[in-house]
């Protein structure tokens, strides 16, 4: 089953909050029109993030892989960890690395005395395209952020922190 994440463009204005508020009391208005508006953010960066990718010949999913690879200090790692470090099923990461393998970006390898054990090894094409995508990628990121001084990017993350601690309530 396939999840289709739908980009709402037309967020609620406070006095349609108001009226849904009146219905349903419960409705806390300033909360609810706050998860809209970060939604509707968060789904825009990864928008503009799959572009940017794209510009590189890359997806998303493909892109953490190598990130992931990379953070390692022998650019080595096993599918089931990266599957779970990526938060995708082990189905997804392995067409995740049939599609990396087959563009040279990672090798599989095995191990000698068990072969039933496979290694993923980001391949010196797959620095190469991490070290082309990565400096655009900054500048980007730089030149999104730039409203924002260090202050405020710290209170930000602490926010984003808080509301990570309560999604819990909404499962």
């Amino acid at each position: 089953m396939k999840l289709i994440m739908l980009q709402l463009k037309d967020l609620p204005t406070p006095k349609v909050l108001a009226k849904f508020s009146k219905r349903y009391p419960d409705a806390d208005v300033t909360a609810v029109s706050s998860v809209l508006q970060l939604l509707r953010v968060a789904t825009d960066l990864s928008i503009a993030l799959d572009v940017c990718l794209s510009k590189h010949g890359l997806l998303q999913g493909r892109w953490w892989v190598l990130i992931l690879l990379m953070r390692e200090q022998s650019k080595t790692s096993q599918p089931s960890i990266l599957a779970d470090k990526a938060g995708v099923s082990r189905a997804t990461m392995t067409g995740l690395l049939d599609g990396l393998e087959q563009n040279g970006l990672v090798a599989r390898e095995f191990v000698k005395n068990d072969r039933r054990t496979v290694l993923i090894k980001l391949t010196d094409a797959g620095i190469i395209k991490l070290d082309d995508v990565m400096p655009d990628y900054y500048q980007r990121i730089r030149r999104c952020m730039k409203d924002l001084d260090e202050e405020k990017r710290m209170q930000l993350q602490q926010i984003l922190g808080l509301i990570n601690l309560g999604i819990p309530a909404l499962v």
